[in-house]
């Protein structure tokens, strides 16, 4: 609660003076040689002018000039220097320097109320939002001032980037006892905290309690429903501004459009087009964005994270170049967007240049932004670079904690997953649904069965998490990957709950891996009934069947697939080099250098004989000679991929390639043994998890 807050400062002892010192020698030096007496200087008026130039443009060596300057003239200590010291803290904070600003505060006699408010607003535009609450608490105990509506948008908003609901409404009633309510601005931030962090209707229920509600004020509603993932109450704040008959502005066109597409309402998106042109937006022939004559970050950034809902990951980073080439700067939220389409896609080179471009624009520390960069590392195959990223953030919320427990059970780290479970409970965050899925699939590739029953069976009813399919779905994976096979059975047909093919396939999967193709031929012939057009349960009956080498049953799925016109996902893998992604298809001839690839992937395949490769032709078809089986399993996608990455990049560096479907048992294979000829590691994402290839080995122990 708020109340828990410390007050205690952690800054260090870092000392402005040796700095400043040097600055004043420096100006004495120059001063000397005047002509004029020194009272002939600039007035100090002047001076905070000029230090809010600085601020604004982070020249921070003309600004530590001219605090120099304050020092000699004994201006920058005194109780009646606030607006220095001040104006000090300002630039300070506006060019980084945290710590420098925190201890010129301080070291404040007496601190006004535009004190606290210009170190509270630094500390928020540095995505430090806890510290400006602790800083708020300690500034309603010491009593030196009292909050005004400047100090309440602020903390409303630090509640709002920080998810901090129960502090949000602890500040509330204390904004309400100061009378800061009836602002404006103060409503409509409060509107957005209440809507964007829990998603409940108490937003509309203060629009309702509101005499009368202008457009902001529901734009701050509809903006924070949807930031939560709110959308029927989203919706129902688009109705209300339809029957209040307001005037809609860029935003609220952009929030509209964004709820349309989050529901997948065409109709719904008809009806907030016809209002655009209505309204007089220009937005001809359904083409929106390009109609639109002044381009903003609100507008880019709601386009992109459309296109981001709607899983088109490339046109959300081709727009964020086009953004650039109109010199449209990206915020926070432009950079999130950003980074996630970055992660779906796998594309480590792009993620790293996105990153070097969030240090440069200065969102580093803000929260949102942090959790996309752990995401995004963590997606596209370096777990070690997401840790980094977790461990750099100076704040953590709870979906920090979620992506890097996920994170490490995706690339098979379940132990490395339930330690940070374990330090997250010991920071104090209450563990949700999506905890509980990472630290489930941590307990099955641990092998962790009694554990992953305790957190299933005891843990979430603690913490009140209702188990859902997916949770469900994760025990089925426990224990067939145990080879419990008679107990995920029972656990199937007690569970309360239906089924869906992914459960199935699990189910499917383990029998494959842990060769009980006898189960395995009645759960497929079951899932195929309930789920007719998946095609991986037809492919993993295939391999079923052609591991038994019963040739009759791998006819009977082909026949069957062909009737149902259930086709083969294609596999498709692809491999970053230089900025550019190749992309491969099994046996692929349109890459323009397909001729030394494939020369290249038979010098490797000749080279790992001697170290025991030997190619899985059981599974391949019967129905040509072994010959021709062995050249078909040589040019898939993956072996292409990797083939590709050997030749464009420095010895022993890392691969990270990308498959859409699960990765073959030979290519399994292969890339083990071209990993220890190669001395490299080899990342490669399947459809299942992440392998990690080295010296031989992989990181799934041959389970995926």
């Amino acid at each position: 609660g708020f109340g828990d807050f410390g007050i205690r400062s952690n800054f260090g002892a870092m000392s402005v003076l040796p700095i400043l010192e040097r600055r004043v020698v420096k100006l004495n030096k120059l001063t000397s040689l005047l002509p004029k007496p020194i009272e002939a200087l600039p007035r100090v008026d002047h001076l905070c002018a000029h230090l809010k130039v600085c601020a604004k443009s982070s020249y921070l060596r003309t600004g530590e000039s001219i605090h120099a300057h304050l020092i000699i003239r004994n201006q920058s200590s005194r109780a009646e220097h606030a607006w220095q010291i001040t104006s000090l803290i300002n630039l300070y904070m506006k060019c980084g320097k945290t710590v420098r600003a925190h201890k010129l505060f301080d070291s404040m006699p007496e601190r006004s109320v535009v004190s606290w408010c210009s170190l509270m607003k630094g500390y928020q535009d540095s995505g430090f939002d806890f510290e400006v609450l602790k800083l708020f608490k300690s500034m309603v105990f010491s009593g030196e001032s009292q909050p005004n509506e400047f100090v309440a948008t602020i903390v409303f908003k630090s509640c709002s980037n920080s998810g901090r609901i129960e502090e949000g409404k602890q500040c509330h009633g204390c904004f309400l006892k100061h009378g800061l309510m009836s602002h404006e601005y103060v409503r409509n931030t409060l509107l957005y905290m209440y809507a964007s962090c829990s998603g409940t209707r108490e937003a509309i229920k203060i629009l309702d309690d509101l005499p009368c509600c202008d457009l902001l004020a529901f734009n701050s509603a509809l903006s924070g429903y949807l930031e939560h993932g709110a959308l029927e109450e989203g919706l129902d704040v688009l109705r209300r501004m339809a029957e209040e008959d307001l005037v809609w502005d860029e935003f609220t066109c952009m929030s509209s459009l964004k709820l349309c597409s989050s529901l997948r309402d065409l109709e719904l998106a008809r009806q907030v087009h016809s209002r655009m042109v209505r309204l007089g937006f220009d937005c001809h022939d359904d083409r929106v964005y390009n109609g639109t004559k002044t381009l903003n970050i609100v507008l880019n950034t709601s386009i992109m994270d459309a296109y981001f809902q709607n899983k088109s990951y490339e046109e959300a980073l081709n727009l964020f170049a086009k953004m650039e080439t109109k010199e449209v700067p990206p915020n926070e939220f432009t950079f999130a967007v950003l980074l996630n389409s970055t992660a779906e896609l796998s594309l480590l080179r792009q993620g790293d240049l996105l990153h070097g471009l969030v240090v440069k624009s200065g969102f580093r520390n803000h929260v949102m932004v942090g959790n996309a960069l752990v995401n995004m590392y963590a997606k596209s195959g370096s777990i070690e670079d997401a840790w980094k990223a977790f461990s750099g953030m100076a704040f953590r919320d709870i979906v920090t904690w979620n992506t890097m427990i996920c994170g490490f059970s995706h690339h098979g780290l379940g132990m490395e997953a339930l330690e940070a479970f374990e330090e997250m409970m010991s920071a104090g965050e209450f563990p949700n649904r999506i905890t509980f899925i990472g630290v489930l699939q941590a307990c099955s590739h641990m092998g962790f069965v009694e554990q992953g029953h305790y957190y299933f069976n005891h843990l979430m009813k603690q913490f009140g998490v209702e188990p859902d399919l997916q949770h469900y779905t994760c025990v089925v994976g426990l224990l067939s990957k145990a080879g419990l096979f008679e107990d995920a059975e029972y656990f199937m047909r007690t569970a309360p709950i239906g089924w869906d093919v992914v459960a199935w396939r699990a189910l499917l999967n383990a029998c494959y891996v842990r060769r009980n193709y006898s189960l395995g031929k009645k759960v497929a012939e079951y899932a195929i009934e309930m789920h007719p057009n998946d095609s991986g349960i037809y492919i993993l009956l295939s391999n079923i069947h052609a591991k038994s080498k019963e040739w009759d049953g791998v006819a009977r799925v082909r026949s069957l697939m062909k009737e149902r016109r259930v086709k083969k996902e294609p596999g498709v893998s692809w491999i970053g080099i230089r900025n550019k992604t190749h992309v491969f298809l099994s046996e692929d001839n349109q890459h323009a250098e397909i001729v030394l690839i494939y020369e290249k992937v038979k010098e490797v395949l000749a080279k790992i004989r001697p170290l025991g490769y030997a190619p899985d032709v059981a599974g391949a078809y019967h129905d040509v000679d072994e010959e021709q089986r062995e050249n078909n399993l040589s040019y898939h996608s993956e072996k292409l991929a990797v083939a590709y990455g050997l030749m464009k990049t420095p010895d022993k560096s890392p691969l990270y390639v990308t498959k859409n479907v699960r990765i073959c048992d030979d290519c399994h294979s292969a890339i083990k043994l071209i990993s220890r000829l190669s001395d490299r590691l080899i990342v490669v994402r399947d459809s299942n998890r992440f392998h990690h290839f080295q010296d031989g080995h992989c990181s799934c122990c041959d389970y995926w």
